[in-house]
């Protein structure tokens, strides 16, 4: 990036060339995905390496109907499973980590409309998201250290406002309606909704200036909103949503793990495939093929477990979060979160084992600039920032010890 590109209004994302296709069932979409990997990783490390937003292949993306998977069957999707969409993003992850990433707020938001919205607004914004339009996101707000938002929402000369400024919102410059978490206040008391809204609406500024040193392309930059006018069908209630045991936390969590996962996924793969190809054995191990010296076998052998570990925690994490899904209690929901706490610590470390691994048996020549396979590391360590896994530690002692489910919020 340059300094000229540097915090550069983006113009709005275009509308959907075509509708869809309708994906109709989990094995489905698990063999869509599959069907993508060679074509979105063919590009990867240009992408990456150049900061090429990955415009064309979000197209792509869109067009193969991933993108409207969990929409319920009631309203015309394939109401996936949890498994089936932690699945597909981890299979998108191997091959590019930004490009698993950028629907995740997608997601987020009709997990959110899924459990809190009216049927009309159900019915409105599943069916745009069934014609092609993609959700971003404006949630986060940062030098917050209270952790409360400063967007609001008002009333004023009849109309409903939005103004204010967000961080961190992977996947707005992509999206055709940005939910955004706003403030209103109610009987002098703030009460939290998601507000929808219109990217191409007047008095919304999406900024690229997202300059992480990893998931480089995922549009992770800032939205203002300046008095942005919406209707009051566009928003819907988010905090009731918390205040009962619901599964927008653990459907939003084990989207990251999936994330994490995919991206050591990809790492082990092209650590496979240099090892074989490429790398030299050491002098001292006597063998004539990297691939036979006795040490980096056991290394690779202790990737292979600690993401096979990753991958099934994530399994059994997604069956109790569609339990919970079918019986939303206190007690359903909590076992959800510790199970995803744990597949999400368990893929945060086997990620960037893998990453590191794949210099380590690979050799020196795995750095060199061309493969910019160091976008595994940087990709895995900033996205496992997303939330701190020390906490997640906490939370899973706590419960199993003293019986203390954990707080119900989008990062536990």
């Amino acid at each position: 990036m340059t300094d000229t590109d540097f915090r550069i209004p983006v113009e709005p994302a275009p509308a959907p060339l075509r509708r869809p296709d309708l994906i109709t069932s989990d094995d489905q979409a698990i063999e869509v995905a599959t069907a993508l990997v060679t074509e979105f990783a063919a590009g990867s490390a240009e992408r990456d390496r150049d900061r090429i937003l990955p415009w064309r292949e979000l197209e792509r993306f869109s067009e193969t109907g991933l993108w409207g998977i969990t929409v319920p069957r009631e309203f015309g999707g394939a109401g996936a499973s949890t498994h089936t969409l932690s699945k597909t993003i981890a299979i998108i992850g191997a091959a590019d980590g930004s490009l698993a990433q950028i629907p995740q707020n997608h997601f987020y938001a009709l997990e959110v409309l899924r459990v809190g919205a009216s049927a009309e607004q159900q019915r409105f914004f599943f069916g745009r998201v069934l014609a092609g339009e993609r959700f971003g996101n404006a949630l986060a707000e940062i030098g917050q250290r209270d952790f409360k938002r400063r967007t609001r929402l008002f009333r004023e000369t009849g109309k409903w406002l939005v103004h204010g400024r967000k961080f961190y919102c992977t996947g707005a410059i992509y999206a055709h309606w940005i939910p955004t978490l706003v403030i209103a206040q109610e009987d002098e008391k703030d009460v939290t909704y998601l507000a929808f809204i219109p990217r191409s609406a007047p008095g919304v500024t999406v900024i690229d200036d997202w300059d992480g040193f990893g998931q480089r392309v995922t549009g992770s930059g800032s939205v203002e909103f300046d008095r942005v006018e919406i209707e009051p069908e566009w928003i819907v209630p988010f905090q009731s949503s918390f205040e009962r045991p619901t599964t927008i936390g653990p459907v939003a969590q084990i989207m990251h793990a999936a994330i994490d996962l995919g991206i050591g996924q990809g790492a082990y793969r092209e650590m496979l495939r240099f090892i074989r190809e490429r790398a030299r054995p050491w002098l001292d191990s006597k063998v004539e093929q990297a691939s036979e010296d006795p040490l980096t076998l056991q290394n690779v052998g202790n990737v292979w477990l600690r993401l096979r570990a990753a991958e099934g925690l994530l399994r059994r994490a997604a069956e109790l979060t569609d339990a919970a899904r079918a019986d939303m209690t206190e007690d359903s929901v909590a076992r959800a979160s510790i199970a995803v706490a744990e597949a999400k610590i368990l893929a945060t470390k086997a990620s960037l084992l893998a990453a590191n691994k794949l210099f380590e048996l690979s050799g020196t020549s795995s750095t060199l600039s061309d493969d910019n396979f160091d976008r595994y590391w940087r990709n895995a360590r900033t996205h496992t920032l997303h939330d701190p896994v020390r906490w997640k530690y906490q939370a899973i002692g706590n419960y199993y010890l003293n019986g203390k489910r954990p707080p119900r919020h989008g990062a536990i």
